[in-house]
């Protein structure tokens, strides 16, 4: 009698834990069999390359696109005014300010010279070769030892050795050389947060928060005389980089179920960029200077900046003054909008994801 009752409450005791344990089964698998639909949903990536030779088919639809700054159609004007351009050689932009990203690289960009060498194609100028001369000193070295042939008219071989030529290298009339020297990540910042709670234990909670910040990055750049080596003009420009975060979540318990909902979003005017409008500005007023250019010449139509007491694309600078062969820029370069082009082609202040 004792050992069937015993039977009888060991089998009850052994259906009850394997019923618990089905039941914990299913609870466990329930967000298993989410996260594997979730995955197969978003199941792009094969482990076997397809017949083109492909794990997967990258994102992004966005065409290549002009790289321009708010000034780019200024200088694109300077070079339709037909005045003779003096050439102009690139030495070391280099970044100075020392500033690394915490996962290592560089803060600011390393190619400033290359920037300023677009810039300068813009502006219609006439550039020689100086930043990387590797492959030319090379072929001379060749041509020296004689072993560089020029191919003949109909391309066959045979034909003699290249010539070295004196002379056959132009000259630069300036060069122009500088640094980036200033990086400062937070001029200034402002926040704020915001809770709203139902008093209820389970009530309806929410959360807002809004903060935005401001950098800058500033440039030294010096044109110099490549015969004399004499320092003809000097500029030191600044840029402000602006960004902002702004954040909102909900937490509530709904029939038993809970739900927390969270978004956000953050945005940073591009950095390098900034860099890239610094250089076209500060090249701007330099070659305008050196070709007798005003802002005049070059009127915007529409400057979405400027104050509202001055006309459109003017600048404090007499009209008088900028059309005078002997234009001086000394007041023009004080002006932060005489150059800024309203009518980019890109999207004026918007610039790849530049805030508004």
């Amino acid at each position: 009698m004792f050992r069937q009752m015993f039977h009888s409450t060991e089998g009850s005791t052994l259906t009850k834990a394997r019923t618990e344990s089905k039941r914990s089964w299913r609870h466990a698998a329930k967000p298993l069999v989410f996260v594997m639909a979730s995955l197969a949903l978003g199941a792009c990536v094969s482990p076997v390359a397809g017949s083109d030779g492909r794990y997967t088919i990258p994102i992004g639809t966005a065409p290549v696109i002009s790289n321009e700054t708010p000034y780019s159609a200024a200088l694109q004007c300077l070079a339709r005014q037909g005045r003779l351009a003096p050439r102009i050689a690139v030495g070391q932009i280099a970044d100075y300010t020392g500033k690394e990203e915490f996962e290592g690289g560089k803060r600011v960009t390393q190619g400033a010279a290359l920037m300023a060498m677009s810039a300068l194609a813009k502006a219609g100028i006439r550039l020689v070769e100086r930043f990387d001369t590797s492959v030319a000193e090379l072929e001379l070295k060749y041509a020296n030892n004689r072993l560089i042939g020029d191919a003949g008219p109909d391309g066959a071989g045979g034909a003699a050795f290249r010539q070295i030529v004196a002379g056959s290298i132009p000259g630069s009339d300036y060069y122009l050389v500088g640094g980036i020297t200033e990086l400062n990540y937070n001029l200034r910042s402002v926040g704020v947060d915001g809770f709203v709670s139902d008093p209820a234990v389970e009530g309806i909670k929410g959360n807002i928060g809004f903060k935005m910040y401001v950098m800058n990055v500033g440039l030294d750049l010096r044109l110099i005389n490549t015969s004399t080596l004499e320092v003809v003009d000097v500029i030191s420009y600044q840029k402000q980089i602006i960004g902002r975060e702004i954040s909102s979540g909900v937490f509530d318990f709904l029939n038993g179920t809970i739900i927390d909902v969270g978004a956000g979003e953050r945005a940073l005017e591009p950095v390098q960029l900034a860099v890239r409008s610094v250089i076209e500005r500060a090249v701007l007023e330099m070659m305008a200077k050196l070709m007798g250019v005003g802002p005049s010449a070059c009127a915007i139509s529409s400057d979405p900046l400027a104050d509202g007491d001055r006309a459109p694309g003017a600048s404090s600078t007499t009209t008088a003054a900028l059309n005078n062969e002997e234009y001086q820029d000394d007041e023009n370069r004080e002006d932060a909008y005489v150059w800024y082009s309203g009518s980019d082609p890109v999207g004026g202040s918007g610039l790849r994801g530049g805030l508004e």
